[in-house]
């Protein structure tokens, strides 16, 4: 089950603009989640998320209900957590992504995380206001794995305007 409830991991929608960013990335785990090999990785849960929350751009992410994190969901797979946020902008995603604490994680991601040979990033404009589900997420990740990037289902390297996606944000 997962969480729609207003919380510090949920702002409001911001009305001035029409369409926000979200993000769906998976990675698949080299060893259970309580396994020590991934302890570091655990660790670095609360202040990562805690950090997107506090970061400027920062709309939503998905948690599991009771949690304050989304890694005891698996809808892609026993081995295989999910990360679902909403932003936005893509500017405000790229910071936190790219200059913050989560960096650290990403360069370590090779400790706890299989090397994925297809896309494991998925980008696309939701309206203002709309929190993807998990379902919405998957298709639109295999749809870049089907097709390619295309304004329904890109990448930081082949971005699309949410003017472009604007006739495929439904």
């Amino acid at each position: 089950m997962t969480s729609s409830r207003p919380a510090p991991h949920d702002r409001p929608a911001q009305h001035d603009r029409p369409a926000q960013l979200a993000q769906l990335n998976v990675a698949t785990l080299l060893h259970p989640i309580d396994d020590p090999r991934i302890a570091p990785f655990v660790e670095l849960l609360d202040p990562v998320n805690a950090a997107a929350d506090g970061t400027p751009g920062f709309v939503w992410r998905l948690v599991e209900d009771g949690t304050d994190d989304a890694t005891g969901l698996r809808p892609a797979g026993e081995n295989v957590v999910v990360n679902l946020s909403v932003w936005e902008s893509q500017e405000a995603l790229w910071e936190f992504a790219y200059r913050s604490g989560h960096l650290e994680a990403m360069r370590r991601r090779r400790e706890w995380f299989a090397r994925h040979v297809e896309a494991h990033l998925v980008l696309w404009w939701v309206p203002a206001g709309h929190r993807p589900g998990v379902t919405e997420a998957l298709e639109r990740l295999a749809h870049l794995r089907a097709h390619g990037p295309s304004p329904r289902a890109f990448t930081f390297a082949s971005a699309h305007s949410a003017e472009e996606a604007r006739p495929v944000t439904g």
